[in-house]
């Protein structure tokens, strides 16, 4: 059976479902579906969070903060590392400075 999978995960989101041995944590399936989701979800709030920037009127600190909180709530359907892996990719992708979180990756 050969794996025709076409997307690149990058590293960076192995490292959310990698063990201390370096190991997955879960099948390479799941990961591949959860990257996706994440994936996905950091692209649908590049507009959301330039709508808290420019409206609200709070810096790029600030926004990646609340949308953190929001994402960490049971009801996002993310895990907690998944979160910080989402905010992360969405200061990427906004072009900001990536936040420093309290709790590792």
């Amino acid at each position: 059976m050969s794996d025709e999978y076409q997307i690149d995960i990058p590293p960076s989101f192995f490292e959310v479902y990698t063990d201390a041995r370096r190991r997955l944590t879960e099948p390479l399936a799941v990961v591949r579906a959860r990257y996706e989701i994440c994936e996905d979800l950091a692209h649908h709030l590049v507009e959301h969070g330039k709508t808290m920037l420019f409206s609200v009127g709070i810096n790029e600190d600030e926004v990646l903060r609340r949308i953190h909180l929001g994402l960490c709530v049971p009801e996002s359907g993310v895990a907690p590392a998944e979160a910080v892996w989402v905010v992360r990719r969405l200061a990427e992708l906004l072009g900001w400075d990536s936040p420093a979180f309290d709790t590792p990756a």
